[in-house]
């Protein structure tokens, strides 16, 4: 006959299982549980997951020393997009194209200036097209002291017919900010008549986001008011604490590296998504330049939505 004692021993050893088992059931819950959080938390996704392209003015000072060299940098940097000159630095169209194809890099715009557009919009479309450029940038409307209504006017009717030839021969008209436009007109500015005056068909914009906030306007809600009408985009930052004017000038000192003045660029560059900007292009009119462009694309890279 069993003891009590034999009986209790068997007790102990069925509580004994019982609890072991319920122990690892728990911690096979715990972690399963800690491996769910980890899943659950998504990678960051980039805010501007593309490199940019770079305004070739940027480095004109390395351009006007050795084109060839200049080139080789901007190859360096990472850049395969520019926007560049129509004939640039001595060169003919045609020799900068080869060139720019020698190192895998495309112009997909081009700047030309007022009279030339005006007076020649044929070749400047040709020309153009030799680059491989889609777009013709137009950064200054010609004017004595202050830009005036008659400046605008004028401006409105050329555009509107030089872009129609642009368009007719397969490249688009782009108007490049540049400050002195902002100043108040109506119940707008002057840039609002171009703006609403110019044909949307012939006539699109590049943003230069200092040359919107320099005169005291907000990249954000222009990009939100014409939406489309954007094409283009130079970035770029403005040193904090420059007084604002619309004089279409400030001291080159004053344009610094991305993310360290006083532009919001993450929600610039959300609202320039949302309008469709095509292509952007890093312009750095610094003296430091060699040194502030890769500390853009630095801080480029590290945004996230």
């Amino acid at each position: 006959m069993r003891t009590l004692t034999y009986y209790l021993s068997l007790l102990v050893l069925v509580f004994a299982v019982w609890s072991c088992g319920k122990s690892t059931s728990a911690d096979a819950e715990g972690e399963a549980d800690s491996t769910a959080v980890v899943k659950e938390q998504p990678a960051a996704t980039p805010l501007f997951p593309d490199t940019p392209g770079i305004q070739t003015y940027s480095f004109r000072a390395s351009f006007a020393r050795d084109v060839a060299n200049a080139l080789d940098t901007i190859k360096h940097l990472g850049f395969t997009e520019v926007e560049c000159g129509l004939d640039p630095y001595g060169l003919t169209t045609e020799e900068f194209k080869k060139m720019l194809d020698d190192r895998g890099i495309k112009a997909t715009s081009v700047g030309a200036g007022y009279d030339q557009i005006v007076e020649n919009p044929e070749e400047v479309a040709q020309k153009a097209n030799i680059m491989g450029a889609k777009y013709v940038m137009v950064a200054w409307i010609p004017h004595k002291d202050a830009f005036t209504i008659d400046d605008a006017k004028k401006a409105v009717e050329d555009f509107n017919r030089v872009g129609k030839v642009l368009k007719e021969n397969g490249v688009t008209l782009c108007y490049h900010n540049h400050g002195y436009e902002f100043v108040p007109y109506e119940d707008g500015t002057l840039f609002d008549y171009i703006a609403e005056n110019t044909d949307p068909e012939y006539v699109s914009f590049e943003m230069d986001i200092l040359w919107v906030t320099h005169p005291g306007a907000d990249p954000v809600q222009l990009l939100e008011k014409y939406g489309n009408r954007w094409k283009l985009m130079h970035l770029k930052d403005l040193r904090a604490g420059v007084p604002s004017d619309f004089s279409g000038h400030t001291p080159v000192e004053n344009d610094v590296v991305l993310g360290t003045g006083v532009i919001d660029i993450p929600a610039v560059l959300k609202a320039a998504k949302k309008a469709g900007v095509e292509h952007y292009y890093i312009e750095d009119e610094s003296p430091t330049v060699g040194e502030q462009v890769p500390q853009s694309l630095e801080y480029l890279k590290g945004l996230t939505e």
